[in-house]
């Protein structure tokens, strides 16, 4: 009586390793890039031209929101003071043009608190501008 082949063995015997092939990416679209200009912030700051609470033309879907500890969203306008807690990494959107918001001025960020992004001075917290609704 001959010896049970272990059932792995012949199986690995019958298939050869294939080296892998270059994968060209996705075909018929394009590959989301930074727009030109993106990271060319404005040095002075019109106010005027910021100083507004917009309702989103649009939203977007990014994952799960988990505010500050200690913290709850809250519906924020142009004007208040947004506690330090939310200027940390976690919450800056940094890729702010996939969201369709402007290029922010020297010194302003766009965080995110809930659904909403918020243009903030990142020296003294003073909300410039409020885009409600940004996330869903």
């Amino acid at each position: 009586m001959a010896a049970p082949q272990d059932e792995h063995s012949s199986h690995k015997s019958q298939t050869a390793v294939r080296q892998a092939e270059a994968y060209p990416g996705p075909h018929n679209y394009q590959r989301v890039v930074e727009p030109k200009g993106w990271n060319a912030r404005p040095k002075t700051v019109n106010r005027a031209a910021f100083q507004h609470n917009y309702q989103a033309a649009r939203k977007y879907k990014i994952g799960p929101y988990h505010p500050p500890m200690g913290w709850t969203a809250h519906r924020w306008a142009y004007g208040q003071i947004l506690p330090r807690a939310y200027w940390t990494s976690e919450y800056i959107l940094a890729d702010y043009w996939l969201f369709g918001l402007e290029v922010p001025p020297v010194g302003y960020e766009w965080v995110r608190d809930g659904d909403d992004a918020l243009l903030v001075n990142t020296y003294t917290g003073e909300i410039l501008q409020v885009d409600y609704g940004v996330f869903d």
